[in-house]
């Protein structure tokens, strides 16, 4: 009898997101061996999809222990964002200057907003926060800035260092967590772990949620980022709920990032979305940094094409022409016009002096103030009985 059968599959075509806001990097170092799809002269990819990586010899069953942790850290990426745009790095050297990281933003052509790196066997340095920090700043001055979020080695909890925090330590933040049960628990008790067993991380979970946030939303909004760890646990293996409120409210005071959860809540989420700059400053987390990122690079792709513009000046006074100063105000907000209606920004204002000598100086200073969306970090709530509602 004739017969046509049709079976369905998943092709793991890539989903895909406007803008570019999620376009992300994950490096990882250590490494005893490379996947059969990278060597020592191809150590950057582009992997879109879990099947991708499977094919370039990413395999949850590979004999090395450190391309098994690779394959979960993308399987948990893809699985909060599928529409991730991603560029994979591997080195089996362990991180020194970090100097990986430029050759990953120039592979993927200047367009990483937020980098993942995983440490290896390198335990947690002030000093690699430092150089992680020289890097995001190298990045400013290249017009390609992002985040960078960094994964070490956590030999012990009760080692890690406090106030950590530096003034302009604005483009790093460091994780501490990892999952305490499943695939990561397995392979952090792994016999093929070293000893003392390195951090497997949640880099791939933290890396995800700050690609699929918005630029002006924390990754500890709760109702939004549900990590999907249902035991959170810190990178050497201590579990979160055998842990003191005293040491809890410490490292989160540190402004390290971890899992938390909450009474009445399943489930696990971020602390905070710190970054390691002083708290008192204004790009103090992750949203702050990643917001103002958007508009310098937005406003940089719309004025550059002015310069060398010529500029009319008022014959009788010798101050910019008010026609000039209101077309070079529209083109430098034009950028955070388009922030602002997204709801990425509260409001902003570009303002130009038009008493500028621009004949002798051929330069124009324009002073841009953004209005910052707030994040409700805390509630008061006040609630009592009362004999009448009026």
């Amino acid at each position: 009898m004739n017969k046509l059968s049709i079976q369905r599959q998943n092709g793991g075509v890539p989903k895909t997101l406007p803008g570019e806001d999620h376009i992300s990097g994950l490096m990882l170092y250590g490494f005893d061996a490379y996947p059969s799809g990278f060597s020592g002269t191809d150590q950057f990819k582009a992997i879109s999809t879990i099947e991708k990586a499977e094919e370039l010899g990413i395999t949850s069953d590979n004999a090395s222990w450190f391309i098994k942790v690779l394959h979960y850290q993308l399987s948990e990426i893809f699985r909060i964002n599928p529409a991730i745009s991603l560029y994979v790095g591997i080195s089996t050297s362990a991180p020194s200057t970090f100097a990986e990281l430029k050759t990953l933003q120039v592979f993927a052509n200047g367009k990483l907003r937020q980098i993942g790196v995983w440490a290896g066997a390198k335990a947690f340095a002030a000093a690699d926060v430092t150089a992680l920090q020289g890097i995001g700043t190298y990045f400013e001055t290249k017009g390609t800035p992002c985040s960078i979020l960094y994964a070490p080695k956590i030999a012990a909890l009760n080692s890690l260092p406090a106030a950590i925090a530096v003034t302009g330590q604005k483009n790093v933040s460091v994780v501490i967590a990892q999952d305490g049960e499943g695939t990561a628990a397995d392979l952090f008790t792994a016999t093929a772990n070293a000893t003392p067993k390195n951090t497997v991380s949640l880099i791939g979970i933290l890396l995800a949620c700050v690609s699929l946030a918005s630029v002006h939303e924390s990754i500890s909004y709760v109702e939004k980022f549900p990590s999907g760890v249902s035991v959170p646990a810190f990178g050497d293996g201590t579990l979160f709920n055998t842990v003191d409120t005293a040491v809890i409210e410490g490292l989160d005071a540190s402004q390290y990032i971890f899992l938390r959860t909450y009474p009445g809540l399943a489930g696990s989420y971020f602390n905070d979305s710190w970054t390691l700059d002083l708290a008192t400053s204004d790009y103090c987390t992750i949203e702050s940094v990643r917001t103002m990122d958007k508009a310098v690079r937005g406003i940089t792709a719309y004025v550059t094409p002015k310069l060398g513009m010529p500029l009319k000046v008022d014959a009788d006074t010798g101050n910019l022409d008010q026609q000039t100063v209101a077309y070079l105000q529209e083109v430098a907000g034009m950028a955070l016009e388009d922030m602002e209606k997204k709801g990425e920004l509260s409001g902003y204002k570009v303002e130009i002096d038009p008493e500028q000598n621009v004949l002798s100086s051929s330069e124009v200073e324009i002073v841009i103030k953004n209005v910052a969306k707030g994040v409700m970090r805390k509630v008061r709530i006040k609630i009592g009985y009362t004999t009448k509602l009026s």
